[in-house]
């Protein structure tokens, strides 16, 4: 089995390599090959029996996807993108990185299949900022979608293209509705939605916050590793049960900025909730404030995708992964 990994050198993809390369194994197929590719050259797994290519590349230049699509990968995953902050304060950007770059992919591989039959998986990292206000309490399966932001309307389109892509059988294609992965280890992102984690990992490394929007903000989250998960799951499922709508929203846990300040709280203690900061922003105002809040995910649920059921545990996953189980 050859896995190709695009986007390999962000947080995801760097969890998701040490989780193919502990397992050794996809589905019950050995991987035999990794191919990471990043704008920075990935980092080189370790203890990795198979062969690793690391590259860096930016999938959005001409040439670069048929060049990586040549080495016929038998599973894609793709998890490129800049982040919505990013994509709406820079327009050009954000749609060559996050819209053109990902038609270059998918035509990569269709025209490496009009060469001799070739048919890999691809799995799509998509978002729930494909979906836009007024939004119902919760966002069920059946709910369109209509982006309010740049970032959103990438993802859409590319969602789209992957179901047609499929339909054509030009690859085996699945688009992921990520949640906001919360808690992101690192320093602080362009991310619009970066605060969700900044105001739990920074207060439990005995770092100051800063907390830009009100406490009653509810939104969508799961951990990271939850996230390497849904990938491997999405990897790894009978994908002819999704029919035509190769899209899904993928499970999570709804809650409010106060609710993650409180399970802090019930975690880490009073010091840490001391360290958040509240100076509000209106930029992130205003594009938080179009975001869904919570989801009716059942169908990916039923299909086997499975999310933290509390912000404690969340919590407690990050000391676990991240602080060699101690805070500051």
């Amino acid at each position: 089995m050859h896995i190709l990994i695009i986007g390999a050198a962000g947080m995801v993809g760097r969890k998701l390599t040490n989780r193919l390369v502990q397992d050794g194994r996809i589905g019950n197929k050995t991987i035999e090959q990794l191919s990471l590719v990043d704008v920075f050259e990935p980092e080189r797994p370790k203890g990795f029996a198979g062969k690793v290519m690391t590259r860096a590349a930016d999938l959005a230049e001409a040439g670069v996807a048929q060049a990586l699509i040549a080495g016929r990968p038998d599973m894609i995953v793709h998890l490129a993108a800049i982040v919505s902050g990013e994509a709406e304060a820079d327009f050009d950007r954000g749609y060559r990185i996050n819209l053109d770059a990902t038609r270059a992919l998918f035509e990569a591989v269709r025209q490496e299949g009009l060469k001799s039959p070739y048919v890999p998986r691809l799995v799509f990292t998509s978002s729930i900022a494909v979906f836009g206000a007024p939004f119902p309490d919760k966002i069920g399966d059946e709910f369109f979608t209509t982006p309010l932001t740049s970032y959103g309307t990438q993802k859409a389109i590319g969602e789209l293209l992957l179901s047609d892509y499929s339909r054509r059988g030009f690859f085996d294609g699945i688009g992921i509705r990520l949640p906001t992965i919360c808690i992101r280890p690192g320093k602080p992102n362009k991310a619009a939605s970066g605060f969700f984690s900044n105001i739990l990992r920074e207060p439990l490394a005995g770092q100051e916050a800063v907390l830009p929007v009100e406490d009653t903000v509810r939104h969508w989250h799961a951990s990271p590793r939850a996230a390497v998960g849904f990938l491997v799951h999405a990897m790894t499922m009978d994908l002819s049960v999704l029919g035509a709508r190769r899209n899904l929203t993928l499970p999570g846990l709804s809650a409010t900025v106060a609710e993650q300040i409180e399970a802090l709280r019930r975690v880490a203690g009073e010091k840490a909730v001391r360290r958040i900061r509240r100076e509000p922003d209106p930029t992130i105002i205003r594009i938080v404030s179009g975001w869904p809040q919570n989801f009716d995910a059942r169908r990916a649920t039923a299909l086997g995708f499975k999310a933290e059921q509390s912000f404690d545990e969340i919590i407690r996953i990050h000391i676990e992964e991240e602080l060699g189980g101690k805070v500051a």
